[in-house]
């Protein structure tokens, strides 16, 4: 058990949050704590949204972090796109995280590159051993796994470095003017949910590029290009600026609309993806068709 006095500083704020920055641990970790019932104030059990008080006593008691698992299986329509000594380009299904987390109890590209004899890289935590990037959950397409250690460096470097071209195409609700713009909002994450993020005034600078390819009476499909590479960062610019994704309620998407167009998740792909490769040094480019869900629903909006 740790025992601290809250700061003037972080009067107010969530008990994950102050938690989180007092002990140096991540927001998850702590909310987890709270909902053990592991963080007190004063005597009192906190929730994770219960404000802290200036000059209080906080008492913790830390418990080891649970470890995701990989637990390797062959996953239906993960697609492999490229295949070398340095990387493996994967085309993800929705429905499939990049790696494995506590939060997810589905599959995982992680998961069937071991199921399917892929020997990734070892950087990294266990559970997401050479992922550079990812996706979604329901969001599919394109991304780059790294299987040798110095693709991993110099990957995690290119992306950092913004030197990666990611392009995606996404159906939004209206059309948006001008035609082509950019999108310009710090997001960070939502101050009334854990699983959102927003567009704040403290978040992290978040670039969002894009251009109409194709508008129909009620949507328009948009090529996007990112600069930055944030948490669901098309999906709430795409609501920033009052055009939200197809399919995608979480961030203002109609529902009514998704079910007649039998979506169940965001219209929402990366199609594109470039950079230079780690080993030969040369400028790679690979591509990705729509999947059926999001081509049928693209067919019907047309018609």
């Amino acid at each position: 058990m740790s025992i601290h006095l809250v700061p003037d500083g972080l009067a107010g704020q969530r008990a994950d949050a102050a938690v989180a920055r007092m002990l140096g641990i991540s927001r998850s970790r702590a909310a987890d704590l709270a909902a053990a019932g592991n963080i007190l104030m004063d005597g009192q059990v906190l929730a994770k949204s219960d404000p802290v008080r200036a000059g209080a006593m906080l008492e913790v008691e830390l418990t080891e972090a649970a470890t995701p698992q990989v637990k390797p299986a062959v996953v239906e329509g993960v697609r492999i796109v490229h295949d070398d000594a340095d990387i493996v380009v994967v085309d993800k299904p929705a429905g499939v995280a990049a790696h494995p987390s506590l939060g997810w109890q589905g599959p995982s590209v992680v998961e069937h590159l071991a199921g399917a004899g892929f020997r990734i890289s070892t950087s990294g935590a266990p559970e997401r051993q050479g992922i550079v990037q990812r996706l979604d959950v329901g969001t599919s397409g394109l991304m780059v796994v790294a299987k040798s250690e110095h693709a991993y460096s110099v990957l995690k470097q290119a992306f950092r470095d913004r030197e990666v071209e990611k392009v995606y195409h996404t159906l939004v609700q209206g059309h948006p003017d001008p035609f082509v713009g950019t999108i310009d909002a710090p997001i960070g994450r939502h101050p009334g949910s854990d699983w959102k993020m927003a567009v704040t005034s403290g978040g992290r600078p978040s670039i969002t590029h894009y251009a109409v390819l194709e508008a129909s009476v009620a949507t328009t499909l948009l090529e996007v290009h990112l600069e930055t590479g944030r948490t669901h960062q098309i999906r709430v610019h795409m609501q920033a600026i009052n055009h939200p994704c197809v399919g995608d309620p979480m961030y203002g998407g109609d529902p009514v609309l998704a079910r007649r167009l039998g979506l169940e998740r965001q219209w929402l792909h990366a199609v594109e993806l470039g950079f230079v490769h780690p080993g030969s040094g040369e400028q790679v480019r690979f591509q990705s068709e729509y999947p059926p869900d999001l081509a049928g629903a693209w067919q019907q909006v047309q018609q």
